[in-house]
C-alpha cells in the first residue's frame, strides 16, 4: 500500500488530487491537511511514500515545509504544486531538494506521472524545467536580479510587488514586521532599487505578478 500526503488550502483541490490518485492507486492511503503546520506535523510523525504539496498556503509556505520534513526525512520525496509558472518557482524548489514541480495548469493530466517518477526514486522534471537548469549551468554568471534572492526573499518581494504592507505579509508568512523590514531592505539592495513602486515595475516587467 502507498500511503501519500497531500497538503492545500482549498479543500476542493485536495479532493480533486486525491480522486485522480485513487484511480491510479485505489488501495493506498491517502490523507489531507490544509496549511503548513499540520503538514509538517502529520508528514513527521507518520510514514508517507510521497508527499504533494501547495507551494503558498496561510502561515508557512510549501517551501519552508518542505525543508523542515527534509530535516527529519531527508529520503521523503516532496512534489510541489503552484499556480505560478515553472519559470518562476521549478530551478528554486528542485534546488531546494523537492522531487518535483507541477504548475497547477497541468496538474490534472501530470500529477500520476509525476508521482509514479519519484515513487521510482527520480525526479520529475518537465522538458521545459530540464532546459532552464541546462541554462542556469551554461550561464551561471548572467543571472536576472531578482534570482540573487533567496527562497524567502523571493516570495517576499512577490508579496511587496503585488501591494502587500509590511504587516500583511508579516500576517501571512507568521512573521514578525521587522523581519519583514529586514527582507525588504536587503531585497533592495541585492536588485540595486531604492523604492516598492521599483519592486512592482520590476515584477509587471518579468510577468513574476
Amino acid at each position: 500500500m502507498i500511503n501519500i500526503l497531500i497538503a492545500d488550502d482549498h479543500a476542493i483541490v485536495r479532493k480533486g488530487l486525491k480522486q485522480l490518485l485513487l484511480e491510479e492507486y485505489p488501495f493506498s492511503k491517502i490523507e489531507e491537511v490544509g496549511d503548513g503546520e499540520s503538514l509538517i506535523t502529520k508528514a513527521t510523525n507518520e510514514i508517507w511514500d510521497v508527499v504533494i504539496c501547495d507551494l503558498d498556503m496561510p502561515g508557512r509556505s510549501g517551501l519552508d515545509a518542505m525543508r523542515k520534513i527534509k530535516k527529519f526525512s531527508p529520503k521523503l520525496p516532496v512534489l510541489i504544486m503552484s499556480i505560478y509558472p515553472e519559470d518562476q518557482y521549478a530551478v528554486r524548489v528542485l534546488k531546494a531538494g523537492a522531487a518535483g514541480y507541477l504548475s497547477k495548469d497541468v496538474a490534472t493530466e501530470e500529477l500520476v506521472k509525476a508521482v509514479r517518477r519519484v515513487l521510482q526514486g527520480s525526479k520529475y522534471i518537465s522538458p521545459s524545467v530540464a532546459e532552464k537548469l541546462f541554462e542556469d549551468i551554461s550561464h551561471n554568471g548572467e543571472k536576472a536580479p531578482h534570482e540573487f534572492l533567496s527562497n524567502r526573499e523571493f516570495e517576499i518581494f512577490k508579496l511587496i510587488a503585488s501591494g502587500k504592507s509590511v504587516s500583511e505579509i508579516a500576517e501571512k508568512r507568521l512573521l514578525s514586521s521587522t523581519t519583514v523590514s529586514t527582507h525588504r531592505a536587503r531585497i533592495l539592495i541585492k536588485m540595486k532599487m531604492k523604492s516598492n513602486a521599483e519592486l512592482t515595475r520590476y515584477a509587471l516587467d518579468n510577468k513574476l505578478i
